[in-house]
């Protein structure tokens, strides 16, 4: 469900309000229980007691075909009679993890015929007696109905800080499309039959860049303040961001959180082409859509920043059925979406920072005219200075080039001249007072 546009502005809610009234305070519609809320409970209801804390995460999207932009993927076909193997990061550890699996956009139940998680030794490879089995409700197998998530049960592999874990899934009968992320800028492998115990390569022949069902990992067992969620675009996914190397501004994050010493996960919640106000279909579900599921959905959240709008406001000039529907937007409703936002978080006892928009004019393709210009300068205007943020990252004063801020500053911006590369990703990451969070 949206949220309400044009509710009147909150102010934070005292600890203890519930949250199910907090929600429908700031116009966030609560349905009644569900089938597809079913299995997911209760196997929280199995992990009582323990205190889980979101160690990385990633934003479902409904299937679409790659292009030139993503590479391929494997969405639109799904999977059967194989097992797929991905690799993520956790930025907090612990002494016991647990996943998170969406069948959020798909079109019938998803059969999980078993599932593994162990300590990643690159690529496809595992390294030896780490591979622990997943199970679901004390079971090896699980059904998540369409549109349903499903947690799975504590797994007894302890986690450090920034290792990589590689989770495998088997899938035996046909999946359907499948609700993935399209940009992972990592690997993911694919075999056929069953392997989620092989700690080689041989078998896992195919890859893409695009995780499939898997949309958190969770820790539990060590001391942790919580979790941080960046959401928003293709800044926060990472484009531009070399492949492989954990180099997204969330990453970057993350490593400085760790060096000092504050016990945070961060959680990539960016989805690339993402709007505030518009749905599409590479861009997933318009922001104020998918805000309560990627963000106040996760456990221990403590804070989110948000860096949404650039393109609500650049993909007007954009002729492609990829970004579409893109009609033109004011600064008003751009701010009544964040504002949206900020009534949710707080509602829900969540800290929330804005992130203004970086220069956009060095753009190699069409998205800068003046009017975009003049609409980001507006927005980024009423973020640093209305203080109805908690606290306010300038990314836009970090990445503009002092002889000419509406311009990136050199060697801080990808080859298609609008994101940044990973010296400028860095800079924003290095702009953020971790106190803030």
């Amino acid at each position: 469900m949206d949220l309400r546009l044009s509710a009147p502005r909150l102010v934070k809610i005292v600890v203890g309000v519930p949250v199910v009234a907090a929600l429908a305070a700031v116009g966030i519609a609560h349905a009644p229980t569900s089938h597809r809320e079913v299995s997911a409970r209760s196997n929280e209801a199995a992990a009582a007691g323990a205190r889980w804390t979101s160690a990385w995460g990633a934003a479902a999207q409904a299937p679409v075909a790659g292009d030139e932009d993503s590479g391929p993927n494997w969405s639109t076909r799904g999977f059967a009679g194989q097992t797929v193997r991905q690799v993520v990061r956790v930025g907090i550890g612990g002494t016991r993890i647990r996943v998170r699996l969406s069948n959020a956009f798909g079109t019938k139940p998803l059969r999980i015929a078993g599932a593994t998680a162990g300590r990643s030794a690159g690529g496809a490879l595992v390294w030896p007696r780490t591979i622990t089995p997943i199970t679901f409700a004390h079971a090896a197998t699980a059904v998540i109905p369409p549109g349903g998530e499903l947690v799975s049960d504590p797994v007894a592999l302890p986690a450090s800080p920034l290792e990589r874990l590689a989770i495998s899934l088997r899938l035996t009968a046909p999946t359907g499309p499948a609700t993935f992320h399209r940009f992972a800028q990592i690997d993911s492998f694919r075999a056929n039959g069953g392997h989620l115990s092989d700690v080689g390569a041989d078998a896992f022949k195919e890859s893409t860049s695009s995780w499939y069902y898997l949309t958190g990992v969770e820790v539990a067992g060590a001391p942790a303040r919580g979790s941080v969620v960046v959401f928003g675009d293709s800044l926060v996914d990472g484009v531009g961001a070399t492949k492989d190397a954990d180099a997204r501004f969330p990453d970057d994050l993350q490593e400085r959180l760790i060096a000092s010493h504050r016990p945070l996960g961060v959680v990539n919640a960016g989805i690339g082409s993402n709007k505030l106000l518009n749905s599409s279909p590479c861009g997933g579900e318009k922001g104020i859509s998918r805000f309560t599921r990627d963000v106040l959905g996760r456990p221990g959240v403590r804070s989110v920043i948000v860096h949404l709008g650039a393109n609500d406001i650049g993909a007007p000039q954009v002729d492609d059925p990829c970004v579409r529907p893109n009609p033109q937007v004011t600064a008003q409703q751009l701010i009544d979406g964040h504002r949206a936002l900020i009534r949710a978080a707080h509602a829900h006892g969540v800290r929330a920072v804005g992130m203004t928009l970086p220069p956009m004019k060095g753009a190699l393709f069409p998205f800068w005219t003046p009017k975009v210009e003049q609409l980001r300068e507006e927005l980024n205007r009423w973020i640093r200075t209305s203080h109805e943020y908690d606290a306010v990252i300038d990314a836009d004063r970090a990445m503009s080039d002092p002889a000419d801020q509406r311009m990136p500053r050199p060697g801080y911006v990808f080859m298609d001249g609008l994101h940044p590369d990973d010296a400028g990703y860095q800079a924003i990451a290095n702009a953020v007072d971790l106190a803030a969070l």
